[in-house]
């Protein structure tokens, strides 16, 4: 008997139930999730490499899954990832453009911004909308708790709908200069599916939206 997994072939006089504990897709479930209470990695040691108001670099000596020793680079984020989709009765939503400095490129994207740890996100999300765009929203939902980017960082987003809009006037930090577009969602929707909006929070609320349109729930 031959049972492929991984480029690997199981030998006639290897048992065929051994498989379950040797190839990862035949763990059966009651292990798998075992497993995800588990943490196979180990930490010998920690070194704080930098930090600044935003982030904090960690290099840790460390003994991997399969037993090995090497280095894993971690990033602290201080504040959470906060991003909202306002969305007027007619489905119009608006997009903020920015020239991203780490991509050396133009992007468009949902108002975003970072919430204080120890803040209320909603009241983050109130206040980046406010800043970014002018508006105000009487009323929010939260749609999607997602990690940025897992395999080096701890950053999570929370992304909220916000309806019932009234306009004020922007007070962008002075960092930033942001152009402010109001499109229908379904243009925006397109842009996702063209490419032209690669922004990873964006994206996100921008087809969880699309997804609760279909299901009528938005």
């Amino acid at each position: 008997m031959r049972v492929h997994s991984n480029n690997s072939l199981l030998r006639r006089s290897e048992n065929p139930r051994n498989a379950f504990f040797s190839y990862p897709q035949f763990v059966p479930y009651f292990l798998s999730c075992v497993m995800e209470e588990i943490n196979p990695w180990q930490t010998l040691e920690s070194q704080e490499k930098y930090d600044n108001n935003w982030i904090r670099l960690t290099e840790h000596q460390v003994i991997n899954p399969s037993g090995g020793k090497g280095i894993y680079g971690e990033v602290h984020f201080k504040n959470l990832a906060i991003g909202i989709l306002p969305l007027d009765e007619n489905h119009n939503t608006w997009l903020v453009g920015q020239y991203r400095y780490p991509l050396k490129a133009y992007s468009w994207e949902i108002p975003e911004g970072g919430g204080p740890l120890d803040e209320d996100p909603i009241e983050s999300a109130k206040r980046e909308l406010l800043e970014e765009t002018g508006m105000s929203a009487k009323h929010w939902r939260e749609i999607q708790r997602m990690h940025l980017s897992n395999s080096v960082s701890d950053e999570l987003s929370i992304i909220y709908v916000a309806t019932h809009l009234s306009q004020g006037t922007a007070t962008p930090e002075e960092t930033e200069q942001l152009v402010v577009k109001k499109l229908p969602f379904q243009e925006v929707y397109q842009m996702v599916l063209d490419g032209n909006i690669t922004d990873s929070m964006s994206v996100a609320a921008i087809l969880k939206a699309k997804l609760m349109m279909l299901n009528q729930e938005l």
